[in-house]
């Protein structure tokens, strides 16, 4: 209901989902008609069923991606792709949320974090130097 609701009733024309499972229904539900759904996970636990008639009805494209194929069939790619990222990344452009750092010293308890899904952002491990 947000989702239309920010759009005009449309629905989303892009959608990525990290997520599988329930999320993923949700995505169908709010995908505008001629949207691209781009799966690259399922973080929830349950790799989602597609429902082929609701692909078609509303015309949409499911799409997957695993960028860690792209080491084996484009690693030219792949590079060039993560040099633009980390110029970005210096560049201030891109501001990841970091929830929480840890001395390397502390990975077991960073770990821990992981496990229990109690980040709710990038967990960082550092080596006691300052770090940005």
């Amino acid at each position: 209901d947000a989702v239309k609701e920010l759009t005009g009733g449309r629905g989303a024309d892009v959608i990525y989902d990290p997520v599988g499972g329930s999320a993923f229904e949700a995505s169908l539900r709010c995908a505008n008609w001629n949207a691209r759904i781009v799966i690259v996970g399922f973080a929830g636990g349950q790799v989602p069923q597609i429902p082929a008639n609701i692909l078609l009805v509303k015309n949409i494209a499911a799409l997957g991606f695993y960028w860690g194929s792209y080491r084996q069939h484009r690693p030219d790619l792949l590079r060039a792709e993560f040099t633009e990222l980390f110029d970005w990344w210096r560049a201030g452009k891109l501001k990841p949320h970091v929830s929480h750092r840890f001395d390397l010293a502390q990975a077991n308890e960073a770990l821990q974090l992981l496990r229990e899904r109690k980040s709710t952002g990038k967990v960082v491990l550092t080596t006691g130097q300052a770090t940005g």
